[in-house]
């Protein structure tokens, strides 16, 4: 398989079977890990990373050390002309100039798509702020795949905070494409984020159940379970008897425990004075003893901090180190496959290439909407002087936008057409997004304003279904 040239910013720009690809590379040059230098002698890989790391930055250049390649590195934003004020697109012009492959790490959600726009080299996003983490999807899913032989039917817990833990995100879609069922267990206020959540339901062929915590047995080392997704092969029919299902999968736990860390430097800040602690139960020795998690393993993305017990550490069902030493086989495989240094070859039969990105009509239009999230990379003040926020049209029900650097969504609140009754300027109307005449505009002469201001300021006034003094 041929992916020579691909860039890696979501899981979503792998299919199953490149995914595959890679895992069946990885598994080669875990075989013959000393026999691989040279594959990629004379190239270069950038190692740019703008936040701390310690695993992902040093199992890449570890990655190409061993492949025979060379590494130029930042490890610092302050120590790069970003800090005098340099745009990441100028940036990524340059430094494409001088490497055959870049690998970013960002706090900007969508930093690492600009790069990928600018850098005429393939680019691999190595987690950019809270939005994605894919290359650590990969390792998961090598690790349990290597572990539990099979990805289809597997049952896996997601445990912490979801909300900011970008390796979850990743790996949620990525599990709901290989028809795994995913039990959702954030820790209160830190629920997965509602555009992850729609993206399983819309995307994807498995059904979400939510789950009211409070009908679960009280237990101190648990977090309440927020929703359960099932696909559609699974055993249990949750759209007939929901409570009973679940409780079928709650009973049978889980094949493995995805245990993720307070992500404490993306906290929202607090008012002076407010309690910042929270309760965040730990995974110990007593929790593994129970009988639903007698033949659970235990993975994390790592760093822990207080959330896993260092009492399991021996317990050969703890995975987190055996995952970390597998970045190194994975990224290997994935540099080499999108330098074009090697092809993978799957076994017959192996890897069904599932439509892996639903594609959305783009609202190319600049009528003044605005991505809502503080991260994305189209809020910072170096990038707004070239970049326009771009959005997909992801549903008319109510209508929603998604942000196509960060993902996140927001809901416009007024329309119009650009087709209005022969081009007089009386009959440029627009209306509310959530009145009929959304179903009577073409989407190509569709406009879309988040405001009765915005709206009025390009000319347009109230059609007959707006009040004129509605709120804006």
């Amino acid at each position: 398989m041929n992916m020579a040239g691909k860039d890696l910013i979501t899981i979503e720009d792998l299919s199953n079977r490149e995914i595959e690809a890679v895992f069946s590379l990885a598994d080669e040059m875990s075989a013959s890990i000393g026999e691989q230098f040279g594959v990629c002698q004379g190239k270069i890989m950038a190692s740019l990373f703008f936040e701390p790391s310690t695993r992902t930055r040093l199992s890449f250049e570890a990655a190409m050390n061993r492949l025979g390649g060379r590494v130029i590195s930042v490890a610092e934003m302050s120590n790069t002309s970003l800090a005098k004020g340099e745009s990441i697109a100028d940036m990524a012009r340059v430094v494409g100039s001088y490497a055959d492959i870049i690998v970013i790490r960002h706090p900007w959600e969508g930093a690492a798509r600009v790069v990928a726009q600018y850098a005429e080299v393939p680019v691999i996003n190595a987690g950019d702020g809270g939005h994605e983490h894919p290359t650590q999807t990969l390792c998961d899913l090598f690790t349990l795949k290597k572990e539990r032989n099979r990805l289809e039917g597997l049952k896996i817990a997601l445990w912490g905070d979801l909300k900011y833990g970008r390796t979850v995100h990743s790996l949620a879609c990525a599990l709901a494409r290989f028809g795994a069922t995913i039990h959702f267990r954030p820790s209160p206020g830190f629920e997965m984020p509602e555009h992850v959540m729609r993206k399983l339901t819309t995307e994807y062929p498995g059904r979400l159940e939510r789950y009211d915590g409070a009908r679960e047995e009280a237990h101190e080392s648990y977090f309440p379970l927020d929703a359960v997704y099932v696909t559609p092969s699974g055993p249990h029919q949750l759209a007939n008897i929901p409570a009973v299902g679940i409780q079928i999968e709650l009973e049978k736990g889980v094949d493995a425990l995805y245990v993720t860390r307070l992500q404490r430097e993306r906290l929202e800040p607090v008012a002076e004075g407010e309690d910042t602690e929270r309760a965040y139960p730990v995974v110990d020795r007593k929790l593994l003893k129970e009988k639903r998690f007698e033949e659970t393993i235990v993975m994390h993305p790592l760093p822990r901090v207080d959330e896993l017990a260092h009492e399991i550490d021996a317990d050969p069902r703890s995975m987190y180190f055996k995952q970390a030493a597998r970045g190194v086989p994975v990224r290997m495989a994935l540099i080499a496959l999108l330098l074009g240094a090697k092809d993978a070859a799957l076994p017959e039969g192996e890897g069904a290439d599932l439509a892996h990105r639903k594609e959305y009509p783009v609202y190319g239009r600049d009528t003044g909407l605005e991505c809502r999230n503080s991260r994305c990379v189209t809020n910072q003040a170096t990038e707004t002087r070239y970049i326009r926020p771009e959005f997909e049209v992801v549903s008319h029900d109510p209508l929603t936008l998604r942000c196509v650097y960060c993902e996140h969504e927001i809901h416009p609140r007024f329309i119009a057409s650009s087709k209005w009754h022969q081009g007089i300027a009386e009959n440029k109307r627009y209306y509310r997004a959530d009145s009929s005449m959304l179903g009577r505009i073409q989407p190509e002469n569709l406009i879309i304003f988040e405001s009765e201001a915005a709206a009025q300021a390009r000319g347009f006034m109230p059609g007959k279904k707006v009040p004129q003094q509605s709120s804006s």
